[in-house]
């Protein structure tokens, strides 16, 4: 959508979106210059937006495109060119008319080279090439805006400068409509006002350019084409030409097109760009890939399995535009103040100009003339409009630069204000899969000896803890040798022989055949600290006690620490047993425990803990974590969790990495710090300077406000909240 300028654009396409026939909500960004709508006829839409005066276009749900940055491109050139443009014309008009005032001598010169009537026709030539020249927008859009009854920023500055220039032009060609004490002319100050104004939007549109930046980096990861393998012809294609299914060929140095699952080969790959990992990580036949990440060393084929619109980087891309695009509740209460905002200025303006003719000292005229112009020109409802979205876009764009994507804008505005983060254990602070923790050995034997024996018995198991062992056995790098009579009792353990050799593994409890007081102490340890061994016996003496456990992630300890000290209650939500749960968090030094908590209970603990604490952010990556990320005030779900917690969640930690629970926080507060500052500075400036600008300070301080002042005041508080916005790119993450 093209030509909104200010906040009461915004409020004004709402309306006239919500006007259309099945229309349900519609919601309107300035910095992104958006509309998002549920409902409605398309062609109906677009009709309505033209209707009160605006463009636009149709985009469909989930298309990619970088229109808003060639937008952006274009608006900036074109500002860049009329600003030199109107800067060339006005810089002769304020040296001849302003270096009188400043020099006397000047002044005097220059009425005794050129007449006054020569010298006003000259301003009059160089005002009106600026103000119908590059300053044309503002009454193209302003004055047609002010008749259908909806003035906006436009119309402020068309009916301030055309005043002055009107009036100017009077007193040049009919100087005798006005008293001969009020002929002064202001053509220097609608040229100076108009110039300011285009060096304001030319700055604004640059910033606005820069705050897309995450959104453009996250599109330049995208490939361009392909390498395709077709039987025994490998062909380059368009990556919009790649079906799911397709073998592609990538070799070092290339970005991966698509999403896929590696068929051949091994290789290094850096995938930054979705974890946040510094280092390439290792993958080979069989791990998946992912779109837009780079292979830094090996050749490997790959099968195609999301493309276009459903790769991880299109839906990355589709969820940050998404939450730029939103609206936080504090926005409501803005858009509801500039909706009225500049009907109230013109009526400001209005009584200004009629007090100064009442009340005023002589030349009553010029005070009311250039106080109400002043009025007009210092009012600026951008500043308002562009506080919440321009940081909005920023903040959401520097998080998932972070690895952090908010899905909707409103848990930017909740996580801030978050009492309480509840973790799932498992998956979450826990890496989620079984692994050999502790070996306990026997005397007799030696580990790689009892590990290569256990291991060898295991590999005939399906059991969760059997692929633990022999996974730790593949780490070591002992080979597996066939194990034959095995047995495998539910619940109790397995059995068999090994090399001649006869190997029992299971819970103690069901090893009563065999004496392991020698291993009593250490197993009391063990029990102490929540973990439960399993033993092993070879040849019906006792071996070793092993505890395969979920260990914890390097990160979760440190994470812990941080939000408290961020003031900030943790909990972790477990099915575990309670004795497990505790350790567990008392080890991570988590100051709640909710254990022997079934799936579907989740939602009444997250609920006692809000009625306890107030709000809370829920953390989790399981299907069972599901209805409790939807329950939760902000829903963090890990992502290399499930598909259906993702979908679940208001924010994704991209790779897993749960120091992104930090970043998203830093993100949240930084963000919601920024729009207060953004917010005060454009009411203050508006609440302070529109009654400066009136002469209220005159009768007591002889304060007044030139126009011309006001118009770079005005210029240069859009500037400061879209470079204030940007301040934003700095926030500090923390990373690997």
């Amino acid at each position: 959508m093209t030509g909104m300028s200010c906040a009461s654009c915004v409020s004004r396409v709402e309306k006239a979106l919500l006007k259309v026939d099945g229309v349900k909500v519609a919601s309107v960004n300035l910095a992104t210059e958006r509309a998002t709508v549920s409902g409605g006829d398309p062609a109906a839409l677009i009709q309505a937006i033209e209707k009160v005066g605006y463009t636009a276009s149709l985009r469909l749900p989930g298309a990619q495109s970088d229109g808003l940055a060639h937008h952006h491109e274009e608006d900036t050139a074109r500002l860049r060119r009329d600003v030199i443009i109107a800067a060339i014309l006005t810089l002769p008009l304020f040296v001849f008319e302003m270096g009188g005032h400043l020099y006397p001598p000047f002044h005097h010169w220059l009425m005794t080279m050129v007449p006054t009537q020569w010298l006003y026709a000259g301003y009059f030539i160089l005002a009106t090439a600026v103000l119908f020249g590059p300053g044309r927008r503002f009454f193209s859009v302003g004055f047609p805006a002010l008749f259908r009854g909806a003035p906006e920023m436009n119309a402020l500055v068309a009916l301030g400068t055309g005043a002055a220039w009107l009036y100017s032009s009077i007193v040049t060609f009919a100087p005798f409509l006005v008293p001969e004490q009020t002929r002064h002319v202001y053509f220097e100050a609608a040229a100076v006002i108009v110039t300011l104004i285009l060096l304001g939007r030319w700055l604004e549109a640059i910033g606005k350019g820069r705050t897309g930046e995450a959104i453009r980096q996250l599109m330049q990861q995208q490939a361009r084409t392909a390498r395709i393998v077709r039987g025994d012809i490998t062909l380059d294609v368009p990556i919009e030409d790649v079906q799911v299914g397709d073998v592609v060929l990538v070799r070092p140095g290339e970005k991966i097109a698509v999403d896929g699952q590696i068929i051949d080969g091994t290789s290094h790959i850096d995938e930054s760009m979705i974890s946040g990992e510094p280092l390439p990580v290792s993958r080979s036949v069989g791990d998946p890939v992912v779109g837009g990440t780079l292979n830094t060393s090996g050749t490997f084929r790959f099968r195609a399995t999301r493309v276009g619109a459903d790769t991880m980087l299109a839906q990355i891309i589709r969820m940050v535009e998404d939450a730029q695009a939103g609206k936080l509740p504090i926005q409501a209460v803005v858009d509801r103040v500039t909706a009225v905002f500049v009907p109230v200025v013109m009526l400001i303006a209005v009584f200004t100009a009629l007090a100064w003719l009442i009340l005023g000292p002589e030349p009553r005229i010029t005070y009311a003339l250039v106080n109400a112009v002043a009025v007009l020109i210092i009012a600026c409802p951008c500043a308002m409009g562009l506080a919440t979205p321009m940081s909005i876009m920023v903040g959401t764009g520097r998080a998932a630069q972070l690895g952090v994507l908010f899905r909707r804008s409103e848990a930017l505005q909740q996580l801030r204000d978050a009492r309480v983060v509840a973790f799932d254990k498992t998956g979450t602070l826990t890496q989620g899969t079984p692994t050999l923790t502790d070996f306990i050995l026997d005397d007799d034997f030696t580990h790689d000896e009892v590990l290569g024996l256990v291991a060898a018995v295991e590999a005939r198991s399906e059991h969760p803890i059997a692929h633990a062992i022999v996974a730790a056995a593949s780490e070591a790098g002992l080979p597996l040798d066939e194990a034959t009579e095995f047995l495998a009792s539910a619940g109790k353990g397995v059995s068999g022989r090994v090399k001649g050799r006869w190997v029992e593994v299971g819970a103690m409890r069901h090893m009563g055949h065999v004496d392991f007081s020698d291993f009593g102490e250490a197993i009391a340890t063990l029990a102490a600290q929540g973990k439960t061994p399993i033993v092993v016996a070879i040849d019906g003496k006792p071996a070793a006690a092993i505890v395969i456990a979920d260990p914890i992630k390097p990160t979760s300890r440190a994470v812990i620490a941080a939000l408290h000290e961020k003031g900030v209650l943790t909990a972790m939500i477990s099915g575990d047993n309670r004795r497990t749960a505790e350790t567990i968090a008392a080890e991570l030094g988590i100051d709640r425990v909710e254990a022997e908590v079934l799936p579907a209970d989740k939602v009444a603990t997250i609920k006692a803990l809000r009625e306890a604490h107030g709000i809370v952010a829920y953390v989790g990556d399981g299907i069972n974590d599901a209805p409790a990320l939807a329950e939760a005030d902000i829903g963090i779900a890990v992502g290399n969790g499930t598909d259906a917690a993702i979908e679940s969640a208001d924010v994704i930690l991209l790779g897993g990495d749960l120091r992104g629970v930090l970043n998203a926080l830093a993100v949240s507060r930084a963000t919601l710090r920024n729009i207060a500052e953004n917010l005060f500075w454009a009411f203050g400036y508006n609440v302070v300077l529109i009654p400066l600008a009136a002469g209220l300070f005159y009768p007591a301080f002889g304060l007044l406000l030139s126009p011309m002042i006001g118009a770079g005041a005005m210029a240069l508080s859009s500037v400061f909240v879209v470079a204030n916005a940007q301040r934003l790119r700095a926030i500090k993450g923390i990373s690997r």
